[in-house]
């Protein structure tokens, strides 16, 4: 019992620092210290740390830091050289700007979707949602739940294909791609944008009816923010929209075709980790497709930029400190699973019931809500349940792709609850508080999310995968 109130006070102890602002990469460590000195008074805490805690964080590293690294760098290229605020604009020309919340939904999902990271896309949209909901006197505290809608939700965890890391850390375990259970992602993303988009839509109506508008006051403008680039500077949409296609194109065509054609044979040798193309082909493709992007991106729009190396210097720096907090998080996961009490709280979690898919998406939801990081949350999960809910979903005839599917959109629920980074960075950049905004981003980003998951899962046990 004790050990389970150790594990308990370590997770409370992580969500309050890393809701008050400490640095994960430092406090992880000194949790899972908290959690083994209450759970086993005997372990060595030097050995445990080394063991333990750096190996698991150095085995994250090993998997994910092409992906973090790629992504930064191309969401640094795209930002520098104005190609999102391009396509931001141009699907706002598009939609029309009575139709605010939807134009900006779009321009997020679109360049999420490419593999822009979030934290540029808000960013870059904040700016234009800002003027189109002055415009259209639509309230400001709905435009954090707009853009949260647009990057942290169907683009990063349903639509398949997406280069998002939730979308890719599934692979290594499951042998999967990107494009895992396509028809239950597309089925996910689509209740998500709905439902969300009809939420938003219904809030700004009642506000209008209400008599509230935009605010008195602008929100300010965010620390960090690329000055705003004229118009007619920025280069053309379609030069802007080619590298995203790149992505998608390439990810799919290697995953699907090159990479089952090579001769991998090589891989099964111990110089290459004993492993099989299944466990690694998936982030191959992702690799090639970001970096064939990144270099077709500098080819197109190499006269805006200020300085390449300059952006891609900032782009790498950009990836240390994510994938660091991550799998720090993930390292601190690995400690308190290597202790007794773990043991007894995963059975528990585990026989809750005898159906993989769910017991998988019920495991991925409490860390991913816990840690308040959807790749940390899942991260976690599967390098202590990954390769006992495969069995079990092999035993019983299911296939491993909706396995990643509901991996993913688990991720992608509880994960956005207030302590979530990226809900304190998108509320910094947009200047409002959780008391004027985060409802909104709940239903859209935490209940709608769930809802589709649920409703993936339901149709696999009647459907089937596809």
């Amino acid at each position: 019992m004790l050990g389970i109130l150790g594990i308990l006070v370590s997770l409370l102890l992580l969500i309050v620092l890393a809701y008050r602002g400490w640095n994960v990469i430092l406090v992880a460590p000194i949790c899972a210290l908290v959690g083994l000195l209450l759970g086993d008074f005997d372990a060595p805490i030097l050995a445990t740390y080394t063991q333990v805690f750096m190996p698991a964080l150095g085995n994250y590293l090993i998997k994910f830091f092409p992906l973090f690294l790629l992504g930064a760098v191309f969401g640094k290229l795209m930002d520098d050289s104005g190609c999102a605020r391009t396509i931001a604009h141009q699907i706002v020309e598009w939609t029309g700007k009575e139709r605010a919340i939807i134009a900006i939904i779009l321009a997020c999902g679109v360049l999420t979707y490419g593999g822009v990271s979030l934290f540029v896309v808000a960013f870059a949209v904040f700016p234009v949602a800002i003027q189109m909901f002055r415009e259209g006197g639509l309230p400001k505290r709905l435009i954090p739940a707009t853009i949260a809608l647009g990057s942290f939700t169907f683009t990063m965890s349903a639509l398949p294909g997406s280069p998002a890391i939730q979308n890719a850390i599934p692979m290594p375990y499951f042998h999967t791609d990107a494009f895992a259970a396509p028809g239950l992602g597309l089925v996910a993303g689509i209740v998500m944008f709905v439902c969300g988009s009809l939420w938003l839509m219904l809030r700004a109506r009642r506000a209008r009816a209400a008599g509230e508008g935009f605010g008195d006051d602008a929100p300010p403008a965010a620390a960090g923010a690329p000055a705003a680039t004229p118009l007619g500077e920025m280069p053309s949409f379609a030069v802007a929209i080619t590298p995203v296609i790149l992505v998608l194109a390439i990810n799919f065509v290697f995953s699907k075709y090159v990479i089952p054609e090579l001769d991998t044979a090589y891989l099964a040798t111990p110089k290459y980790g004993k492993t099989t193309v299944a466990a690694v082909g998936g982030t191959w493709a992702i690799i090639v497709a970001m970096l064939t992007a990144c270099v077709v991106l500098i080819a197109l729009t190499w006269k805006r930029f200020q300085s390449v190396r300059q952006s891609l210097t900032d782009g790498t720096l950009g990836s240390m400190l994510p994938i660091l907090n991550v799998g720090s998080e993930v390292a601190y996961g690995g400690v308190i699973a290597s202790l007794a009490a773990f043991a007894i709280i995963k059975d528990w979690l585990m026989g809750l019931t005898d159906n993989p898919v769910v017991g998988l998406a019920i495991i991925v939801n409490v860390l991913a809500g816990i840690t308040g990081s959807a790749s940390g949350g899942m991260s976690i999960a599967l390098q202590a349940v990954g390769q006992q809910y495969l069995d079990l979903a092999q035993a019983a005839g299911l296939s491993p792709q909706i396995l990643h599917r509901v991996a993913a959109l688990a991720s992608g629920g509880l994960d956005a609850l207030p302590h979530n980074g990226a809900v304190i960075t998108l509320l910094a950049i947009c200047g409002l508080n959780h008391r004027q905004s985060y409802f909104d981003i709940f239903m859209v980003a935490v209940a709608f999310p769930l809802l589709a998951m649920v409703l993936v899962i339901i149709l696999n046990g009647l459907f089937g995968t596809f």
